[in-house]
């Protein structure tokens, strides 16, 4: 867990390379899911998010899922509707993945509680 967040700037890093020498590709993957997200059907963006917080959470990608926390909060989403949408993992995908995810959200939000 903690080599995840010790490489939060590796990642960033990456996705400059990225950027700079595959631009093109880039905008249009940025553009698909620009679309999927806005246009793609009825949801809200708050349901959009807590969604996509849920899927991150059950692939384990971590890069994901903290991006989608943020702006799950940006959207409007409170702590606790986030951290039912990790909860909800747990039966379906695994109790560790749901407890990787509320780690990543206690670590986000600054819960220090035991």
């Amino acid at each position: 867990m903690n080599d995840y967040f010790d490489n939060l700037d590796v990642i960033e890093k990456n996705l400059k390379y990225l950027t700079e020498n595959h631009g093109e590709i880039y905008e249009a993957y940025e553009k698909f899911g620009g679309l999927v997200h806005e246009k793609g059907g009825p949801i809200d963006a708050k349901t959009r998010w807590l969604i996509k917080i849920a899927l991150s959470t059950s692939s384990q990608y971590e890069y994901a899922l903290r991006t989608h926390i943020l702006k799950a909060l940006k959207s409007g989403c409170t702590k606790e509707e986030i951290e039912h949408a990790i909860l909800l993992v747990a039966p379906t995908c695994g109790f560790p993945k749901m407890m990787q995810g509320l780690l990543i959200l206690r670590h986000i939000t600054g819960d220090k509680k035991r």
